[in-house]
C-alpha cells in the first residue's frame, strides 16, 4: 500500500543526519577519472567542473529518504539504492579482469573455466592447470606475458558470480570500487533483489527507483518531487534527478549551458525513434558538407590521398637580422608513443638570397635529430634563430609586438586591430600566417585502416590554399549576414583580452582560418538541432587555438581549444581536414530513456516562476571558470541563426548579469539567488548547495549568504570530487562541501552569551553521534564511515545550525546584518559570530591520546601539526583537508609545515629531518614553540649529533625549559607513538626511533 500524501511532511531527511561521504568520495573519484567515459561528456567536453552523477543521485535520494530511529538501517537502505552495498559491489565486479580473478582466487582451475588463445598455448612453459604458471615467461629478454583467456561459453552469470565474489571478498571498499563498473554502467539489475527490504523499512510498495521516488515525493510534498537547479551548467544535476523519476526545473543565464542541459534530456535521454532521427540527421549533414568540400577540391592531392591535418604557424620579421622567421616552439611534428617509431620533424632551410626559411619535413629521423628538433624558434618568450648556424639572433616577441605601457598605465602594442572583413593577415601586419606541413592519409591497399605520411608544402598545396582564401573572401559577407559565420565583436574581459592583445583579433571569426571557416560555416548552414552539438565539437577541435599534439593518434592530432579554460593564442596550430573531423558527427555516448524532459529556462537564477520542493545547486564560486566570457566563442556562431528549439533563448552571455568573482559583488548576487529559491519552495522544502572552493574567506561568505537568504544550515558534508588532473590542477581543491539548508520559518531571538553553551552542546552531540555510528560500522568494515575531516565539517555544521536558527542576536536583525554591504577587509558582527562558532567546534578536534589540559597549552601551530599527524595516521592525504584544518586552527602559513612535494591528492607534513633548521627563529610563529624546538632536536639525533649537545640546544631553543619539560616529554611520546604505527615508511621509522632516544634523554637529565 502506498504512503499517504504528506505523511512524511515534517520528517527530517536522511542527508540531515548521516551521509556516507567516504564511500561517496571513492565513487565520485572513480567517475571523475572515467574522463570521456562519463555519461554527459560527449555533449560538450569543453564544459569542465561537472559534479559526478553519483553524487547528484546521492543528494536527491538523501533529501527524500527519511531519517529514522535506526540510523544503521537507514544507511543500509541508502547504500542499496545507490548500488553501494556488498551485493551490488559483487555484481558491479563482473568487469574484473581474468588476470585479477586468477590473482585473487588461488587454485582457480583455468582449464575448467577458460578457453586459451592458441598463441598462448605455444608459449614455453605453458600449463593451463594452475596459477603458479602465470604469467608466462615468453621470449628470452622480453617482459612476462599473461595468457590470453576468455570465459567458456557454457558459463552463465549465476556460475561466474561466486568466483567474482571470492575475488573481491577481502578487498577494502576503495579496491572493490576500483575493480568494479560504475553503478550507472550496470543498470537496474543492481536493484532487482532489494525491494522487499526497502519497502519493509520505508513502508513503500515500489519495484523500481522511479516508483520509490514518486512515493517518497507524495509522502513529503503530496506529489512527485520537483527538483530544481537554477545554475544548471552542463545539466548534470537535472539529468540525474530526471533519471531518478523526479519532475525537473533547470535554468541558467548562459544559453550554452541551457543547450547542454537540453542535450542531456533530448539526446542522451532520447527514445529509440529520436535516436534514429539523430543518426539520420548526422549522416545527412556529413554527406552535405562532404559534397561541398569535394566540389571545392581543396583536400585531395590528386593521387588518392586526403588531407588529414594542416599545420600552420605565425611568421615574423626578425628586427635584428631582417629575416622572415616562422614561430614554431618545437620542430618535432610526430613522436608516436606506440607502434612504428616514425619520428617526424621540420627542418628550417635558410634561403640567403630571400632572407627567409624553407621548411622541409623529414620522416624516420634518428633520436639525435629528434632531440635537436625539440628546440624551435620560440624559447621562453623569445624569437631565436641562426641562419648560418653560428650567429644566433634572439629578440623578445613582446618587443616585436611593440608592447608598452601608455601614460595611463594601460598595456598597448603596435598590432593592427583586425576588422570585420579580415580572416587572414594583411600585407604589413606584424604577424603573418604560414602553412608549413600537411599530414596525408589514404586507405591501405591490403588490410583495414589507413596509412599516413607527413609532407612538406608544395606549390600545388599553396595553390589550393589560395583557392580556399579566395572562396572565403567571396562568401564571408553573405555567411556573416545569414549567421553561418560570426560577425560578433570580442568584448574585452579577463579571458577575452588575450586574442585582442596578442594578435589584434577583434571579432570571433578571427579565431578561425579560412579552411576552418569553410567547414564550420557549412556545418552551421545545414545543421538542425542535433548538429549544433556537432558544430561545437568542430569549433573546439579546429580553430587557431587548437594545439597540435605530436604524441597522440596516428602520429599526432589537434587538441581542443578548451583543454584549458582560457583563450590562449598559439604560435603554431593544427587544422583538421573534413575527413578527419567526421568522427565528431557521431559521438559515442550512452543513452537513457527519460520519460520527462524537464523544463529548461534561459533565465537568471532569480527569475524562478514556479514552486520547487528540492533545490540542488552548484553555483559559480569565487575562483570559478569565467563561462560568461569564454562561451561567447560558441554563442557567436548561433547568435543570428539558432535552431528552432533554442530560438526563444537570449543568445548573449549577458556578462553583466552573471554571478562572478568574489567579495561583495559575488555575495550580493548569491543572496539574491538563494532568497529567490527560498521564496519558491514549500516550508518543508530542502536545498543542497554544492561548493568547491579554494579561498579561505568563502566559507564565511557562505554562512552570511545562508543567513541573509532566510535559510538555516542543517548539515554540512565534504566529498572528494576532483582529481590531480582535473580543472584546477595543482591547486588545493579536491573536494566539494555540501551545505544542507532549510527555510528559517520562525523568528527566534537569543544573545551571544547564551550561544556558547548551545553551540558547544550541539557540536558535542553531533561529533559523538557520528563517531558512534562510525564505530558501529567499523565493527563490520574496518574502513568505517568517516574521517576526522568529515567530523570536523559536521561540527562546523552543528555550530552554524545553531547560529542560523536565530533571526535576532543581541538585538540585531541577522538577515539585515548579513545583507548589509561590506567594505574590503572589514570584520563584521556576522564574521565575528561565525569565527566564534567555528572555534567552538575546533575544541573537539583533540587527538585521541592527548589530554584536554595539555591541549589547552599548545599554540595554534602546535595543535595543527599534532592533529595532522594523527590525520596522516588515518590515511589522510588530501591537500584540501590540510588547508581546511589550518583554517580551523587559524594557522596562516600552514604551507611551511607541509612537504614541498605535497599536491592535491598526496599531501603530508614535513618530518624533523625535512625541517632541518628552518623556521627556528623567534620571528616565526611556529619557531617560537616548544614543538619546533623538539623537532629540531629530533633532526639532530637523526643526523647523529651527540645527545648532550642535542639537549643543550633544546634547552637554548625552549623558553622556560624546566616548566615546559613535561610537555616536551608528552609531545615526544606522542610523535614516537604515531610514527611507530607508520613505520612502513623508513623516514617515519627513523623519526620514531629518534623520538624514543630523545624522551629517554630528557627523562634522565640531571640538573
Amino acid at each position: 500500500m502506498k504512503l499517504a500524501p504528506h505523511s512524511w511532511k515534517d520528517r527530517p531527511s536522511l542527508i540531515e543526519s548521516l551521509f556516507p561521504v567516504q564511500k561517496l568520495s571513492v565513487e565520485s573519484y572513480k567517475e571523475q577519472m572515467a574522463g570521456q567515459g562519463k555519461t554527459l561528456t560527449a555533449l560538450g567536453s569543453f564544459w569542465k567542473g561537472r559534479k559526478p552523477l553519483i553524487l547528484n543521485k546521492a543528494c536527491v535520494l538523501g533529501a527524500l529518504l527519511p531519517s529514522t530511529e535506526n540510523p544503521l538501517k537507514d544507511l543500509e537502505i541508502f547504500e542499496m539504492l545507490m548500488g553501494m552495498d556488498e551485493e551490488a559491489l559483487q555484481i558491479r565486479g563482473a568487469t574484473v579482469s581474468i588476470e585479477t580473478l586468477l590473482e585473487k582466487v588461488p587454485g582457480l582451475e583455468v582449464s575448467r573455466y577458460f578457453d586459451v588463445h592458441p598463441s598462448t598455448a605455444e608459449l614455453p612453459g605453458f600449463s593451463p592447470f594452475s596459477l603458479k604458471d602465470f604469467p608466462l615467461a615468453g621470449k628470452e629478454g622480453s617482459k612476462p606475458k599473461f595468457p590470453k583467456l576468455s570465459w567458456k561459453e557454457r558459463f552463465d552469470w549465476s556460475e561466474k558470480y561466486p568466483i567474482y565474489k571470492k575475488a573481491m571478498k577481502d578487498a577494502g571498499y576503495s579496491d572493490k570500487v576500483r575493480m568494479a563498473s560504475r553503478p550507472e554502467e550496470v543498470g537496474d539489475r543492481l536493484f532487482d533483489s532489494i525491494w522487499e527490504k526497502v519497502n519493509e523499512h520505508l513502508g513503500t510498495s515500489a519495484s523500481s527507483i522511479p516508483e520509490l521516488v514518486e512515493e517518497m515525493g507524495v509522502a513529503r510534498y503530496g506529489h512527485r518531487p520537483r527538483v530544481a537547479d537554477v545554475f544548471c551548467g552542463s545539466g548534470q544535476i537535472p539529468f540525474e534527478a530526471a533519471r531518478l523519476g523526479c519532475d525537473v526545473y533547470a535554468s541558467d543565464l548562459n544559453p550554452i549551458a541551457c543547450m547542454l542541459t537540453w542535450g542531456a534530456f533530448h539526446i542522451v535521454g532520447a527514445g529509440e525513434e529520436d535516436r534514429k532521427k539523430i543518426e539520420e540527421s548526422q549522416k545527412e549533414l556529413v554527406e552535405k558538407v562532404q559534397k561541398e568540400i569535394d566540389a571545392l577540391d581543396i583536400e585531395n592531392d590528386g593521387q588518392g590521398w586526403k588531407a588529414k591535418a594542416f599545420l600552420y604557424c605565425v611568421e615574423v620579421i626578425c628586427p635584428e637580422s631582417g629575416w622572415k622567421v616562422p614561430l614554431i616552439p618545437s620542430l618535432v611534428i610526430s613522436e608516436p608513443r606506440t607502434g612504428i617509431k616514425n619520428f617526424v620533424i621540420a627542418e628550417l632551410v635558410p634561403k640567403e638570397n630571400e632572407k627567409k626559411y624553407d621548411i622541409k619535413i623529414k620522416q624516420y629521423v634518428n633520436s639525435e635529430e629528434l632531440e635537436k628538433a625539440r628546440f624551435g624558434t620560440v624559447r621562453g618568450g623569445d624569437l631565436v634563430h641562426s641562419p648560418d648556424g653560428i650567429t644566433e639572433y634572439r629578440t623578445k616577441i613582446s618587443s616585436i609586438r611593440g608592447d608598452h605601457t601608455d601614460s595611463e598605465g594601460n598595456t598597448r602594442n603596435n598590432l593592427r586591430l583586425w576588422e570585420i572583413e579580415d580572416f587572414v593577415p594583411r600585407e604589413g601586419d606584424i604577424f603573418q600566417e604560414r602553412l608549413y606541413c600537411i599530414q596525408w592519409m589514404k586507405k591501405k591497399l591490403k588490410g583495414k585502416g589507413d596509412e599516413y605520411e607527413f609532407r612538406s608544402v608544395t606549390e600545388e598545396d599553396l595553390r589550393r590554399e589560395e583557392k580556399v582564401i579566395r572562396y572565403v573572401k567571396k562568401h564571408l559577407p553573405e555567411w556573416q549576414e545569414k549567421g553561418y559565420v560570426p560577425d560578433m565583436k570580442i568584448e574585452p574581459g579577463d579571458k577575452t583580452d588575450e586574442p585582442i592583445r596578442t594578435r589584434g583579433w577583434t571579432y570571433w571569426h578571427h579565431l578561425f582560418n579560412a579552411r576552418q571557416l569553410i567547414i564550420s560555416s557549412y556545418s552551421n548552414l545545414f545543421s538542425i538541432v542535433y548538429g549544433t552539438f556537432t558544430l561545437f565539437r568542430l569549433l573546439n577541435k579546429s580553430a587557431k587555438l587548437s594545439r597540435w599534439d605530436q604524441n597522440v593518434g596516428g602520429g599526432g592530432a589537434t587538441q581542443g581549444v578548451f583543454d584549458n579554460m582560457a583563450l590562449n593564442t598559439l604560435y603554431n596550430y593544427g587544422t583538421r581536414g573534413f575527413y578527419n573531423l567526421k568522427d565528431s558527427f557521431f559521438p559515442k555516448f550512452k543513452m537513457y530513456l527519460l520519460n520527462d524532459k524537464g523544463v529548461i529556462k534561459n533565465n537568471s537564477s532569480v527569475e524562478i516562476n514556479k514552486i520547487n520542493d528540492i533545490y540542488i545547486t552548484d553555483p559559480p564560486y569565487g575562483d570559478a571558470v569565467k563561462y560568461e566570457e569564454i562561451t561567447e566563442f560558441f554563442i557567436a556562431w548561433l547568435r543570428k541563426n539558432p535552431p528552432e528549439e533554442f530560438k526563444d533563448w537570449t543568445w548573449d552571455s549577458r556578462r553583466s548579469l552573471a554571478i562572478k568573482g568574489s567579495g561583495e559583488e559575488f555575495r550580493q548576487g548569491m543572496i539574491a539567488s538563494y532568497t529567490a529559491m527560498r521564496d519558491h519552495m514549500p516550508d518543508n522544502g530542502i536545498q543542497i548547495l554544492m561548493f568547491t572552493h579554494k579561498s579561505g574567506s568563502i566559507w564565511g561568505d557562505l554562512a552570511s549568504i545562508v543567513w541573509a537568504s532566510g535559510l538555516q544550515v542543517k548539515a554540512a558534508w565534504y566529498v572528494v570530487t576532483e582529481s590531480d588532473s582535473a580543472l584546477r590542477q595543482g591547486a588545493n581543491v579536491t573536494g566539494t562541501i555540501l551545505l544542507v539548508l532549510r527555510k528559517r520559518v520562525e523568528r527566534l531571538e537569543t544573545f551571544r552569551d547564551d550561544l556558547g553553551w548551545e553551540i558547544q552542546s550541539a557540536v558535542e552531540k553531533q561529533v559523538e553521534s557520528l563517531a558512534g555510528l562510525d564505530k558501529e560500522v567499523r565493527k563490520e568494515n574496518s574502513e568505517g564511515l568517516y574521517k576526522d575531516a568529515d567530523i570536523q565539517m559536521a561540527g562546523y555544521a552543528a555550530a552554524l545550525k545553531v547560529l542560523t536558527t536565530y533571526a535576532v542576536i543581541d538585538g540585531k536583525d541577522m538577515e539585515r546584518e548579513s545583507k548589509a554591504p561590506r567594505r574590503e577587509g572589514e570584520k563584521t558582527f556576522v564574521d565575528h559570530l561565525i569565527d566564534f562558532a567555528v572555534q567552538t567546534a575546533v575544541q573537539f578536534l583533540i587527538p585521541e591520546s592527548i589530554s584536554k589540559d595539555l591541549w589547552a597549552k599548545f599554540s595554534p601551530e602546535e595543535k595543527y601539526y599534532l592533529k595532522m599527524m594523527e590525520m596522516e595516521l588515518q590515511g589522510e592525504k588530501l591537500l584540501d583537508s590540510f588547508s581546511n584544518f589550518a583554517k580551523a586552527f587559524r594557522v596562516t602559513n600552514y604551507e611551511d609545515l607541509l612537504s614541498p612535494k605535497s599536491k592535491a591528492n598526496s599531501a603530508r607534513l614535513k618530518t624533523a629531518l625535512e625541517f632541518k633548521s628552518s623556521h627556528l627563529s623567534q620571528s616565526s610563529p611556529f619557531g617560537k614553540t616548544p614543538l619546533r624546538a623538539l623537532l629540531y632536536a629530533l633532526y639532530e639525533i637523526g643526523t647523529e649529533v651527540e645527545i648532550e649537545l642535542v639537549l643543550s640546544h633544546l634547552m637554548d631553543n625552549t623558553e622556560n625549559y624546566l616548566e615546559v619539560r613535561p610537555r616536551l616529554i608528552q609531545m615526544g611520546s606522542y610523535i614516537a607513538k604515531i610514527r611507530e604505527q607508520m613505520k612502513s615508511n623508513a623516514l617515519y621509522e627513523r623519526e620514531a626511533s629518534s623520538a624514543r632516544i630523545l624522551i629517554g634523554a630528557i627523562e634522565n637529565q640531571r640538573f
